[in-house]
């Protein structure tokens, strides 16, 4: 065995160890939002965070669509790019961090991106009062995420804009964790900057930190949706149909008018918010980036795959076709009357 296949074998054994982690993890924590009903399929899905952006999936969630699909959807919080590792490895059906997914698939690795539920970041940058500009962020310590995730991306992107180089003017920091763990570095002062979702966001704004900049300013390509591999996509056509069509009946429940106190009730009961008054303040959040019908610009998506191909290293070009595949949610607009 080469030392090269000897490596990814010992990164095999490692991603599996974290997996289990994970998904030990989820049944303890997000139990309350398992729906053990033995005759549905149980579907287990990997998330990145708890936020506003996955608001489409816990109304499908929590209001029957994907159990009316035959589906026990369970969401499990992990790295996105360990969950396309599991999804790759079987031990998960479906990633719902699209950069992931994206990623996977730059890298050669057999994925696609299903759905997109936001045509852009829903994120902000985040810093310590004493920021009050974007030059200030020289000599600074910014929290990201994993290698190659949205934080980390983001956290680049933004340091780029600013007429900043991200390897020299700044230090991006790796971490894992999610939202809470990026502010904890900026509270704890390992950093002095951060990218959140809502509702992180708008608590660390209530805790005297201010925004500097709402990223979906700049980074105007899709984030959310979900994603898994080209096996599960060629031996379960029928269930990945399902899955995008609950998902984008709730992506069409969360925007229509009527549903607005039943979407509040929503985001308090999956974001763990008791505070009517703040879940309104997340509410109004969705217009910044989540979409009417699961449509985003195809140069969006480019610009997606680019980043990804500049975090990756890979230099040959990757066309929108080989990561994702649109074919499902075209066929569940048309059976939900959202056609054009």
């Amino acid at each position: 065995m080469s030392r090269l296949a000897r490596a990814e074998v010992r990164q095999m054994r490692v991603s599996r160890c974290q997996i289990l982690l994970c998904l030990l993890s989820a049944s303890l924590v997000l139990a309350p939002f398992v729906y053990a009903q033995p005759q549905l399929k149980k579907i287990r899905m990997g998330i990145s965070t708890t936020s506003i952006a996955f608001l489409s999936i816990y109304a499908g969630q929590l209001k029957g669509f994907y159990r009316d699909e035959g589906i026990d959807l369970e969401l499990i919080l992990m790295p996105a790019t360990l969950a396309s590792s599991a999804v790759l490895t079987g031990d998960i059906d479906y990633n719902g961090a699209v950069t992931g997914v994206i990623a996977a698939a730059v890298q050669g690795r057999p994925m696609k991106v299903l759905i997109f539920t936001a045509d852009r970041s829903l994120q902000s940058l985040i810093v310590r009062k004493e920021i009050k500009e974007p030059k200030d962020l020289k000599g600074k310590k910014i929290a990201g995420s994993t290698p190659g995730a949205t934080a980390t991306l983001l956290a680049r992107l933004a340091t780029k804009h600013f007429g900043l180089d991200p390897d020299r003017d700044v230090g991006i920091l790796t971490m894992g964790g999610g939202d809470s763990a990026r502010l904890a570095a900026l509270e704890s002062g390992i950093a002095d900057a951060t990218i959140l979702s809502v509702p992180i966001s708008i608590v660390a704004v209530e805790k005297g930190y201010r925004e500097l900049f709402f990223l979906g300013e700049i980074a105007r390509f899709p984030q959310t949706g979900f994603g898994t591999s080209d096996k599960k996509i060629k031996e379960n056509p029928d269930e990945v149909l399902r899955m995008v069509r609950a998902t984008l009946r709730g992506l069409m429940f969360t925007w229509d008018e009527n549903n607005r106190d039943a979407v509040l009730d929503i985001i308090m009961k999956r974001l763990k918010i008791d505070d009517r008054r703040f879940a309104d303040e997340v509410f109004k959040q969705r217009t910044r980036g989540l979409t009417r019908d699961a449509s985003v610009r195809p140069e969006g998506v480019q610009a997606l795959i680019d980043l990804q191909r500049e975090s990756s290293k890979v230099t040959r070009p990757v066309p929108i076709a080989q990561v994702v595949d649109y074919s499902f949610v075209e066929k569940a607009r048309k059976e939900l009357g959202l056609a054009r």
